[in-house]
């Protein structure tokens, strides 16, 4: 049986039903298409129990897209010719899950994945229908691969900037594959071990199931409750607990 075949079978006895979710995996390597990724590799797990549990999916290598560094929406108005991030948001904006996906250079996640969260930070600021700021009521996870050592390091970066914009980030939100310290395989290599590795695959699958339930608990509340946190409320003088003498 194949992991897609199994997959699908453990779906179909699962009475959990995400048949009305989106995911998105941004995928930072730094390899255009079609050179192999290992990051995609490990981040192919994930994706097809996602699949296999009825979730739509979408992967977006953001390095095959002309996507400038900066913090602004749309960066064709502050100077470049091209800008293809404001399609890749509108892709963040339809999906109920978002995981970044990076590989490790010098301990640190890619410049790709820095990109990416600095453009996510871009549009943070706009609201959502219920006034608060965009991404609430989505969830976010991250996934790390290398030949060595930083998977933790990378995982708090990345997990702390995607709470900070809004994300709700449920328990062991993260996981990774390291080789041995210093040159050696990637995780698809042959021989490398990493595709059969018990501890990354245990970690990727609590990963994707917890992104997916808090995903369902999420979307079956109509996200996080608008009081309290309601940016245009609080700008009209709706200071919530703090006293507020001209709205007596």
């Amino acid at each position: 049986m194949t992991p897609t075949e199994h997959h699908d079978a453990a779906a179909e006895q699962s009475r959990w039903d995400f048949s009305d979710l989106r995911a998105l995996f941004l995928s930072c390597t730094l390899k255009r298409s079609p050179e192999v990724s290992n990051t995609e590799g490990l981040a192919r797990l994930s994706t097809e129990i996602m699949r296999g549990n009825g979730v739509t999916v979408d992967l977006v290598r953001l390095v095959d897209h002309e996507v400038p560094v900066g913090v602004w929406p749309d960066m064709t108005e502050h100077g470049y010719a091209v800008d293809e991030w404001p399609a890749i948001f509108e892709k963040v904006q339809a999906s109920d899950i978002l995981v970044l996906c990076t590989p490790i250079w010098l301990g640190e996640k890619s410049s790709i994945c820095t990109k990416a969260i600095e453009r996510l930070y871009g549009n943070s600021s706009r609201l959502n229908p219920a006034g608060q700021y965009a991404y609430y009521g989505r969830v976010g996870g991250c996934l790390v691969t290398g030949n060595e050592d930083g998977v933790k390091h990378c995982a708090m970066n990345i997990l702390y900037s995607l709470q900070h914009l809004g994300f709700v980030i449920p328990p062991q939100a993260d996981a990774g594959w390291i080789g041995e310290a210093g040159p050696g395989p990637s995780y698809l290599d042959p021989g490398s071990g990493g595709p059969e590795n018990d501890f990354t695959n245990r970690n990727t699958t609590f990963m994707t199931w917890n992104l997916l339930h808090v995903a369902r608990l999420l979307k079956d509340a109509g996200g996080i409750p608008a009081h309290g946190n309601q940016r245009a409320r609080w700008d009209a003088g709706c200071r919530y607990d703090f006293p507020n003498p001209e709205h007596r």
